[in-house]
């Protein structure tokens, strides 16, 4: 059963869990589990990565679907993550500006140092919540929304995210989670929903991240 945050007519909020696919594909997915859960139609609107969990908005009508891509292309989504990286990043607090390119034959995303065909540019703003035992816990603000974005941009830093294999972070769960998601209503209305991380990647940081309800 997926945790709906939120429903109406329109759109619907959820919690997605690590590990399901955040957009339809072959097998079970959270756009098809949603369906059985809520009946109608799902049309999904943005993505997450399968290891990452965490708060994802889902439009109910194609007028929905419409009036939130407009709003994601028009800047007006605010994502927040939280994150476990191994190693601290250099600074406190910080912005990351970089050019990626998106290998889809891999799936893996790299930074490069010129512009060319396939390659955009990639902007994140993090905060450093805690250390412990050699890893950080992070706040990081998406500005762009490119594949593996925070996981790619963090591991050429030298400090890959906990649990992420492709990037160098190692294996078990990933620590990547969505955390607070803002945005427009189709009618208007601001809207805003946060969930904390679930997972045992998250305990050793749990004091800190109880602070943040």
């Amino acid at each position: 059963m997926i945790d709906i945050l939120y429903q109406d007519r329109e759109l619907a909020v959820c919690r997605k869990p690590a590990g399901l696919l955040s957009q339809d594909g072959p097998g079970d997915t959270l756009p098809s589990q949603l369906r059985a859960q809520l009946g109608g139609e799902i049309f999904p609107v943005h993505r997450l990565d399968r290891e990452a969990g965490g708060v994802m908005v889902y439009a109910r009508t194609s007028r929905a679907a419409g009036a939130l891509s407009g709003a994601i292309s028009r800047g007006e989504f605010r994502k927040e993550y939280l994150c476990i990286a191994r190693g601290r990043p250099e600074k406190e607090e910080g912005s990351y500006r970089d050019l990626l390119l998106h290998d889809k034959s891999r799936n893996k995303s790299f930074v490069v140092q010129r512009t060319r065909g396939g390659v955009k540019e990639a902007l994140l703003d993090y905060r450093l919540l805690a250390e412990r035992d050699g890893l950080a816990l992070v706040l990081v603000r998406l500005h762009t929304g490119r594949t593996h974005q925070i996981r790619v941009q963090f591991a050429s830093r030298g400090t890959p995210l906990v649990g992420d294999g492709k990037y160098g972070g190692g294996s078990g769960g990933m620590a990547l989670w969505s955390w607070a998601l803002a945005f427009p209503h189709p009618n208007g209305k601001p809207m805003a929903f946060r969930a904390l991380p679930e997972g045992e990647v998250w305990i050793r940081f749990a004091g800190e991240l109880s602070v943040l309800k």
